[in-house]
């Protein structure tokens, strides 16, 4: 299933947009739209979140928390939005260091309805 007009809609209406993936725990990623000049490898960075997001999403139902709904990592350079569509599946938003995070978080929110209804 191809998502990518979404996907780029996302990366493009965010200020410091750099790409986003739809991946699985495992690592593999179902779509994504990385900008060419993004200076990271979003890719791997993606792969290498996966297996922290497994980890994050296990301990949460080990404490019996609550499901897991989103997940920000921020560095020196970059912000990452995660946002869980199903048991199988997230996407992650990639900004730049000063890229709008509010709105990166809002975008994401409202299409992980529709990616859900679309993966069903």
């Amino acid at each position: 299933m191809p998502f990518r007009e979404t996907l780029k809609g996302i990366v493009e209406s965010v200020e410091g947009g750099l790409g986003v993936t739809i991946m699985g725990y495992d690592g593999i990623a179902i779509d994504e739209y990385f900008l060419e000049n993004a200076g990271v490898d979003l890719h791997l960075m993606s792969v290498e979140y996966a297996s922290l997001l497994k980890e994050v999403k296990r301990t949460a139902e080990v404490l019996k928390s609550g499901g897991l709904e989103e997940l920000a990592v921020n560095t020196g350079r970059v912000r990452v939005i995660v946002r869980v569509i199903n048991d199988d599946l997230f996407i992650a938003l990639t900004l730049d260091h000063h890229g709008n995070y509010g709105k990166g978080r809002f975008l994401l929110r409202r299409e992980v309805h529709a990616l859900r209804e679309n993966l069903s």
